[in-house]
């Protein structure tokens, strides 16, 4: 795969490292000097110390024959610039940084990938990792919706059940799915059935439409969200 990126700065250098090692070409497009340098220094690609607003760059990085290009600048209006010259250039797969929340229609409607502000996800995966201990990974799947793993605790009350049964005590609502059971001594990943029965310390990939609140965690066993107010016993 023939991939160009726009941009060598805190996103677009991990970018270049993780497509260089899969083994795909790849050309960089970077404006500041010191940067280009570097990374022409550091990794195995192709760098064009140049503008990528300016369609003759991205000629220069063969947009003729490049399978993807992937903007990651600071700068939302460049990023617009660029993805709209890929589209005059008819690079097939086109994908790019949004920082601000208010400009992620503008890359829809003209047809954009998007990957929504990567400070503010990882905040937010940093937030989640002190409030909601219990759950090893998350993903947001639209406003509310997300997908998370977690492990089930001894005391779960799911723990010992089928599916089949827990849903039967109320215990999955019609909104949460178990998608996957990843179990010690097993060599790949659970795809779970009515009738297959979770046991302590599975590792669980959830589905819930309504979000990794205190009800849904609390089925595999962490209470953690229940702690007390603390202004309870300070007289306030």
């Amino acid at each position: 795969m023939y991939i160009i990126i726009v941009g060598a700065g805190d996103i677009g250098s991990p970018l270049i490292e993780i497509a260089t090692n899969a083994g795909y070409e790849v050309v960089v497009i970077e404006k500041t000097t010191d940067r280009a340098d570097e990374v022409a220094s550091e990794y195995d690609c192709m760098v064009l110390h140049a503008d990528a607003t300016v369609k003759e760059s991205l000629l220069d990085a063969g947009a003729d024959r490049a399978d993807a290009i992937i903007t990651t600048t600071d700068q939302d209006a460049t990023n617009v610039m660029v993805s709209l010259l890929a589209q005059e250039l008819e690079i097939p797969a086109i994908v790019s940084v949004v920082h601000n929340p208010e400009h992620m229609n503008l890359f829809r409607q003209i047809g954009v990938n998007t990957m929504e502000n990567p400070q503010r996800l990882i905040a937010e995966s940093l937030f989640r990792s002190v409030d909601r201990p219990s759950i090893v990974d998350y993903m947001r799947v639209g406003e509310v919706a997300e997908v998370f793993e977690i492990t089930v605790a001894e005391d779960a009350p799911i723990s010992g059940m089928t599916l089949s049964e827990a849903d039967q005590e109320g215990l999955l609502d019609e909104e949460t799915l178990v998608v996957a059971i990843e179990r010690k001594g097993t060599d790949s990943p659970i795809t779970p059935r009515g009738d297959t029965r979770i046991k302590q310390d599975d590792l669980l990939t959830v589905y819930s439409g309504t979000g990794a609140t205190p009800k849904v965690t609390d089925v595999f066993g962490h209470y953690e969200d229940h702690e007390e107010d603390s202004s309870e016993g300070f007289g306030l």
